[in-house]
């Protein structure tokens, strides 16, 4: 029955898959704090719309990350609806202060690629190295932003 309702939601079966395991997960270590305000099926599914709206809300995030849309800003008022400015402005801050903790340059080859939305080969002109090694650091770059980009590890 939970399956199904996931699989209605997210057209992804192996995603679906692994949601369902994550609410069952979350509503066995939430039972100790269920207080039967509700049916347990009414419990069980309150976890998994919030499941499905992380789920979607991280998606939209790494869309919007790690794309080269020009228009970002529709991208992120689509994405993120009624707590459209707050979100907006959280995720500024966190992908500022992300970027300021990146090291080797990291944050400025991100800047330049996806924020001033220059290509690679422009990049490499701009620093004075060649088209490999931009590549290559911006691989990395993108491997520790990933790792150290907090917002997403919140909303879980």
């Amino acid at each position: 029955m939970m399956r199904k309702f996931v699989a209605q939601k997210i057209d992804d079966e192996g995603v679906a898959e692994e949601i369902t395991l994550d609410i069952l997960w979350a509503a066995y270590k939430s039972l100790p704090s269920f207080r039967h305000g509700s049916s347990e099926l009414s419990f069980v599914y309150s976890i998994a719309k919030h499941k499905i709206i992380d789920y979607y809300r991280k998606k939209k995030l790494k869309t919007i990350l790690f794309s080269i849309n020009p228009m970002f800003e529709e991208v992120a008022d689509q994405a993120l609806n009624p707590e459209r400015d707050v979100l907006k402005n959280e995720l500024k801050a966190e992908i500022k202060k992300t970027l300021k903790e990146l090291n080797e340059g990291y944050g400025k080859i991100l800047r330049l690629k996806y924020i001033d939305g220059l290509k690679i080969r422009a990049i490499a002109k701009k620093l004075k190295l060649s088209i490999k090694a931009v590549e290559s650091r911006l691989i990395r770059a993108k491997k520790q932003f990933k790792n150290n980009f907090n917002y997403v590890k919140k909303a879980t």
